[in-house]
């Protein structure tokens, strides 16, 4: 592969080709391991790269070249390309063409595959693509390794999208980088953020010897001038206009000095507005007298030139008009070459910058300029002597001791992914069956499908897929004893829908029914009659009377012509789900053992069929209510006592098991925006709350099986999802009994449908079920009510 790789798309090969959006297979659990002495550490640095003209780019090349002579460290590079943009750093392992929202994903599948340990991302607002630079939370969402952010803006009072991007990189990011205390304070203070996951590392700079400006002045032309200079990419808001305006004060006073503004103007504002900022001041210039004063250097200039610039200075200068800005490149290499500093008091200069190595005077006080710097013109005793405190304070921000910070954070994060600690679900308070969101989105007719922030949605109407759930839910706490629940009204209410849902002229279930309990379908889904199916075989196992349990069998018997028919892998696995029950309260009920054989066989002839040594699955893809499938293999290998069908279900759950683990040890359920194969990385999001239910359910019946406590801990590491042991560390559930909807790039979605609120009672009441001490628990539980 050429060391710049063009997104999975070969040079020969036409972009529009399917081919062209591939990426190359990617193992499915990389595991951060714990780093062996002497083992070489590969970090991914993803950010803008020269020649794009911006402060940012320069940084990160800076960065790279740091942590490229560190022994034990590999480097990789993923550029954020402008349109038509180019790079002159290389090797670059990956480019992300800024606007190409799927690059993000796909780069982020390439560095998976790489087996980066850790990636390094430079966020600044405006270097990524979509709205605030929304595109990166698509490679955030898809890379595995920790990442480590960088932030060289803390906006205090940003827009509500800026809000949403930041709060969402932050949970993306296993640690956060600041140059400036005012930045770790902002960041804690207007979004939340956990001060032990921030460090503090001020910009980095070249590291020179301290010697006098007259050295570099001859060579650019700048002999016999006092020398102020200002350098940076030109636009508003850098506030030059305060610095010229003081320059007549200083020529009077010192009619040698020469006030150089060095940098090119910004391209954005080159693209908005041409060069009239810059003529805008060569006209102030020109009006206030001093124009033969003020030299404008109208170039991006490459470092030993500016390193020159810098070294010719006597005074370097920063008007910024307000204080909102945490970070300054230009300042820290100021400070870092010995430099006085007169400036305005932004938060970065109003910790770098004292009396001992400059001048902090007012926004917009073009006289307190004036004063400040020919008061340092007038004494070079003072001048010498703040140029070698600036210099001496500078030697902490070198980029060595700036590289030195960066591996620190890195082997944190790495440490921490490879420990692999799990949040325990136990204490969490809605970690209890909880009734209150069911009954409370629960009318005479069924349960409601749909919310809209935790108001059943009527519009959406009904479904039986969630009745049915909602039925299995009702004899799980029953089976805990829960009698002081609202039970029977539950149990007959879903009862009812699904006997209402059965089209005998069809032979089949119908799935959705209009708030006006009008049905919308003659016949639903295969998965929503699988399900049905299920429920009949909890009822009739577990029912609380015989009347209920008598109905559930006549209604299975009839039924079963459909069950049997049922050909979609997860309608299937349902299908034996309901075989189970079943079969061990109505042995005697013909075809039901036939079904749990046929089933099994086929989930057996599938992973057959699809099956490797690294995806041994039952389908080419993971898309939903994943752990369903290997739970309903044990389920019919215990009914039919098959030892072949329980070790390819435990084989193909461990397999889910590895796929579904974060790094950190946390759930990790497969996105459901796109399903995952064996050539195409899971994506992180969006996370449903039937993954984790699925689970657990199915790790149960493993533990059950097996007696192996992997199991349990693999249903509790599961559990936890619900209550913050997730990649954003959020809770799902609230202290109502109800269920947000899922995990997005952006955090929650706070809508609580019907089909999370059951998933997440049902793994509640399943791991009380599997909890020692069951009566106890319930006894908690009842003590929580009252």
């Amino acid at each position: 592969m050429p060391p710049t790789m063009p997104l999975a798309v070969p040079s020969t090969m036409n972009a529009h080709h399917p081919a062209a959006r591939m990426v190359p297979a990617i193992p499915v659990r990389p595991v951060q391991p714990v780093l062996a002495p002497g083992r070489v550490r590969r970090v991914a640095l993803v950010g803008p790269l020269p020649p794009r003209r911006c402060g940012l780019a320069t940084f990160t090349a800076d960065v790279r070249a740091s942590l490229a002579g560190r022994p034990g460290w590999q480097c990789d590079v993923v550029a954020i390309m402008e349109p038509r943009g180019t790079i002159d750093v290389r090797p670059a392992t990956i480019e992300i063409r800024q606007e190409v929202d799927g690059d993000y994903e796909r780069a982020a599948a390439r560095l998976n595959y790489l087996g980066v340990d850790v990636v390094s991302l430079q966020h600044e607002f405006g270097i990524f693509g979509g709205p605030d630079g929304a595109h990166v939370l698509a490679f955030l969402a898809a890379v595995r390794a920790p990442v480590v952010t960088t932030l060289h803006t803390v906006l205090e009072q940003p827009s509500p999208g800026q809000r949403r991007i930041m709060a969402a990189i932050l949970r993306h990011s296993a640690h956060v980088i600041v140059m400036a205390a005012k930045g770790a304070e902002i960041l804690v203070r207007v979004y939340g953020a956990s001060r032990d996951r921030i460090s503090i590392c001020a910009h980095g700079a070249p590291d020179r010897p301290l010697m006098p400006a007259t050295v570099f002045k001859s060579g650019l032309g700048l002999d016999g001038h006092k020398v102020l200079l200002t350098f940076g990419l030109l636009s508003a808001g850098k506030g030059l206009e305060t610095m010229i305006a003081a320059m007549p004060a200083i020529v009077r006073c010192h009619p040698d000095v020469l006030y150089v503004i060095l940098g090119a103007t910004h391209p954005h504002v080159i693209r908005q507005s041409g060069e009239s900022y810059r003529e805008g001041l060569v006209d102030l210039a020109t009006r206030l007298g001093v124009l033969d004063s003020v030299r404008f250097v109208d170039a991006f200039v490459e470092m030993p030139q500016l390193l020159a610039h810098l070294g010719a200075a006597d005074i370097f200068v920063t008007p910024y008009p307000n204080e909102a800005q945490v970070t300054s490149g230009t300042l820290a290499y100021a400070v870092a070459l010995g430099k006085p500093v007169v400036s305005t008091p932004y938060w970065h200069a109003a910790e770098l910058v004292d009396e001992r190595s400059g001048a902090l005077v007012g926004f917009g006080d073009a006289h307190g300029f004036a004063a400040a710097i020919c008061r340092f013109l007038d004494d070079p005793a003072l001048l010498q002597a703040a140029g070698a405190v600036a210099w001496s304070r500078g030697r902490a921000t070198i980029w060595a001791r700036s590289a030195e910070h960066y591996i620190e954070a890195f082997e944190a994060v790495i440490g921490r992914a490879a420990g692999g600690a799990v949040v325990s679900a136990g204490p969490h308070a809605a970690a209890w069956p909880d009734p209150q969101a069911v009954v409370r989105t629960t009318d005479s007719c069924g349960i409601l499908q749909h919310s809209s922030y935790g108001i059943a949605h009527r519009a959406h109407g009904y479904c039986l897929d969630d009745n049915a759930r909602g039925l299995i839910l009702v004899q799980r706490w029953r089976r805990l004893g829960l009698v002081d629940l609202p039970l029977d009204r539950l149990e007959e209410t879903f009862g009812s829908f699904i006997l209402q849902a059965w089209n005998p002229e069809r032979g089949r279930f119908r799935n959705f029914m209009g708030y006006d309990r009008g049905w919308q379908e003659d016949s639903g889904s295969e998965d929503s009659n699988g399900r049905a199916w299920w429920a009949l075989g909890e009822v009739v196992r577990h029912g609380s009377g015989a009347h209920l349990r008598i109905w559930a069998q006549e209604l299975a018997a009839q039924v079963l012509p459909c069950v049997a028919g049922l050909t979609s892998l997860r309608a299937r696995c349902f299908a034996v789900l309901g075989a189970e029950g079943l079969l061990d309260a109505a042995p005697y009920l013909p075809g039901v053992r036939e079904i749990l054989a046929l089933a099994g066989d086929d989930l057996m002839a599938r992973i057959a069929t699809h099956g490797l040594p690294d995806w041994p699955w039952f389908e080419p893809s993971l898309s939903y209510d994943n752990a369903r499938i290997p739970q309903a293999l044990l389920v019919a290998g215990r009914a039919l006592n098959r030892p072949d069908m329980i070790a390819a279900g435990l084989e193909s759950l461990a397999w889910l098991d590895g796929v579904q683990t974060a790094a950190a040890g946390h759930f990790r359920p497969v996105g459901s925006a796109v399903p995952a194969t064996r050539h195409r990385a899971p994506v992180r999001f969006d996370q449903q709350p039937i993954e984790a239910c699925a689970s657990v359910d199915a790790a149960l019946v493993a533990c059950e099986i097996t007696s192996d406590p992997r199991w349990l801990r693999m249903a509790r590491t599961a559990h936890a999802w619900f209550f913050g042991g997730n990649d954003a560390g959020l809770s799902l559930a609230d202290r109502r009994g109800g269920c947000f909807d899922g995990l997005r790039p952006e955090g929650l979605n706070r809508n609580q449908g019907a089909e999370s609120i059951l998933a997440l009672q049902m793994a509640n009441a399943a791991m009380a079920l599997a909890a020692p001490g069951g009566t106890s628990l319930v006894d908690r539980f009842r003590a929580r009510l009252s």
